[in-house]
């Protein structure tokens, strides 16, 4: 049974449905959970006179069940703690609905949260419960199954299922597993249909970007958005060893759009067919191989709770 507290401070009058918040937490998630979180989230809600219930995550697919639990329970706000594994999850459970989505980033990359200009220290994080703007935000179906941040196969996709796998977290173990793996990871040939343009390539990671990074500031789609109807569907083709540093200072400066390795497209629906099953990923979780990847967007699916001085997301 997961744990459960429940918060209320009020002077006389009962408190109302916009001032109650469920948050949700997943103490797993990045390189561990410190206990006196709990107390800063009662004590900012307690300030703000707000009526906090927090939950913790027992399981994968749990963060789902508690933000439908949510909504019908008529929650207005629900924030999640964790990376963007959990926030996939909390969005699962809320897309279509009235209940807005805040993250508490807590995460390894925290892609979707920085690209939405979210601080990343939870002191600041908690500012949005009284500072904030609402925004409607796409979400992608990617072979049945929600993304919110950026999915795909490829190279991604491999270290997103050895990472998974017990990989040390955060970015030191990440990058030891990227720089192992890369040598013997080789292209792949895909015939790509992009609304109604087919076209074939090679390429080393197809990625499908509703956000525009990875994580950890790495943009694979530098001027991706999340609130403009397509995504960004990038090849990027396997870069020489002796040319790595430079495309990776691409990457990390949001220049990658401007490398001879990378083309970037934009469309609504998006089909790949392969010569061979690969895995895929849906926003860093890794899932089994498959030989067909179709995506498309869903407009304005989910409500999201980011800062007032947020802009091009």
């Amino acid at each position: 049974m997961a744990e459960a507290v429940s918060i209320s401070k009020s002077s006389g009058s009962p408190i109302q449905k916009s001032s109650r918040v469920f948050f949700i937490i997943n103490k797993y998630a990045g390189t561990g959970f410190e206990q006196k979180v709990e107390g800063r989230i009662i004590d900012s809600c307690s300030r703000l006179n707000i009526e906090a219930t927090i939950e913790y995550t027992q399981g994968r697919g749990h963060a789902t069940e508690l933000a439908q639990l949510a909504s019908a329970q008529g929650f207005e706000r629900v924030f999640v703690m964790g990376g963007d594994g959990t926030v996939n999850e909390a969005a699962q459970g809320l897309v279509h609905t009235t209940a807005a989505l805040g993250i508490l980033p807590a995460g390894s990359g925290n892609g979707l949260a920085r690209h939405l200009s979210i601080p990343l220290k939870i002191g600041s994080a908690l500012h949005l419960l009284e500072d904030c703007q609402v925004i409607s935000m796409d979400t992608l179906i990617v072979n049945g199954h929600r993304s919110v941040n950026v999915s795909g196969i490829g190279f991604d996709a491999h270290i997103a299922s050895r990472f998974g796998a017990g990989g040390k977290r955060g970015l030191a173990g990440y990058t030891k597993l990227v720089l192992t793996e890369f040598l013997q990871y080789r292209e792949f040939e895909v015939l790509a249909t992009l609304d109604d343009q087919t076209s074939t390539h090679q390429t080393f990671i197809l990625a499908l970007a509703n956000s525009s990074q990875f994580g950890n500031n790495a943009r694979v789609a530098p001027f991706a958005s999340v609130c403009d109807g397509v995504m960004d569907v990038c090849f990027v083709r396997k870069v020489p060893f002796t040319q790595a540093i430079p495309f990776i200072a691409r990457m990390f400066t949001g220049r990658i759009d401007n490398s001879r390795f990378v083309e970037i497209r934009k469309a609504r629906e998006f089909k790949a067919q392969l010569l061979h099953p690969l895995p895929f990923h849906i926003d860093g979780e890794p899932y089994p191989a498959a030989k067909e990847i179709n995506a498309m967007v869903d407009p304005g699916s989910l409500r999201m709770i980011v800062p007032k001085s947020a802009s091009n997301i």
